[in-house]
């Protein structure tokens, strides 16, 4: 919904939380909401009723509960900030997750890239037309191939190289940067260095990598060649937040785009690109919405 619509004096917002569901959770949002003037846009909200504890043969954990809303109130910091203090009772009495921000604020982000430049040139063009509420505000890699790209673009470009013996100072040189920019979200743009655990811990639920979902059936060097020697039907890439588990956090976005026999290796490498791209993408553009909320091991996203 278009901001020009909105009446005088009115702001859009965006509060997404999780907590143990239990009945009247909905009434008790959105009376707070209304005591405040609010008038709900949209609403996505879904309450998880699997018993996935129980299916292992544990014991049947409780049903939890997701929500995303997107609604106007009367603008200004005075009447938000009494809203956040009104609602954090409720938050507090039923144990939630939650965040209340201006809807489409842009979120600060920092790309990580290596060689290979096509997900770095697509988030940057996305994001110069607006379809990324981002604001890139610094590009760090281990090698100098794109800093002409990022500085053509007006973004600060930092050289950071890797190697066995300076990972570690390369690593504390990143969170510099991260604490200097105020940076709130950290996407791995086919960055080919494994993050240390300690960083990943650092970085926790805020920092998105990509990778082509050949993992792990063809591993190493040229798995699109491997591919097209195994007569693969598919290609495609995986999207997800990074942990200590290598190309194993949870997942937040998937492509798949189909292949055949006359596919060759490049054009394999081809496909596999826009996969990568409109994955990762779409991740970061979820992510920065307020649609992601983290569950164990896989996500929600409330589109």
């Amino acid at each position: 919904m278009s901001h020009a619509s909105e009446p005088a004096g009115t702001a859009q917002y965006v509060l997404t939380l999780d907590c143990p569901d239990s009945p009247g959770l909905v009434h008790e949002i959105s009376g707070v909401l209304l005591a405040h003037g609010a008038d709900i846009i949209d609403n996505r909200q879904f309450s998880d009723r699997l018993h996935l504890q129980a299916i292992a043969g544990g014991p049947e954990p409780d049903g939890r509960f997701f929500m995303r809303l997107h609604f106007s109130a009367p603008a200004g910091e005075e009447r938000l900030a009494r809203l956040r203090a009104d609602f954090e009772p409720l938050a507090t009495r039923h144990d939630m997750r939650w965040e209340l921000r201006a809807h489409g604020a842009k979120r600060r982000v920092l790309i990580m890239v290596s060689k290979f430049e096509h997900c770095l040139n697509d988030l940057l063009f996305r994001t110069r037309t607006g379809e990324l509420p981002v604001e890139v505000v610094a590009v760090v890699s281990n090698h100098l191939d794109h800093q002409r790209l990022a500085e053509w673009q007006g973004i600060p470009f930092f050289h950071v190289p890797v190697t066995a013996a300076t990972k570690p100072t390369a690593e504390a040189r990143l969170l510099e940067l991260v604490e200097k920019f105020d940076v709130e979200l950290v996407v791995l743009a086919r960055y080919m260095q494994v993050l240390s655990d300690d960083l990943t811990r650092r970085l926790d639920g805020k920092a998105i990598n990509i990778h082509h979902s050949f993992l792990p059936s063809f591993k190493g060097a040229k798995p699109y060649h491997q591919a097209y020697a195994r007569g693969v039907k598919t290609v495609g890439a995986t999207a997800h937040y990074v942990n200590s588990e290598l190309d194993e956090g949870p997942i937040i976005s998937q492509q798949v785009i189909e292949v055949d026999h006359t596919f060759g290796p490049d054009d394999l490498v081809a496909a596999g690109r826009d996969s990568e791209c409109k994955a990762l993408s779409n991740a970061v553009r979820w992510h920065c919405e307020g649609r992601v909320i983290v569950q164990g091991n896989r996500t929600i996203v409330l589109r």
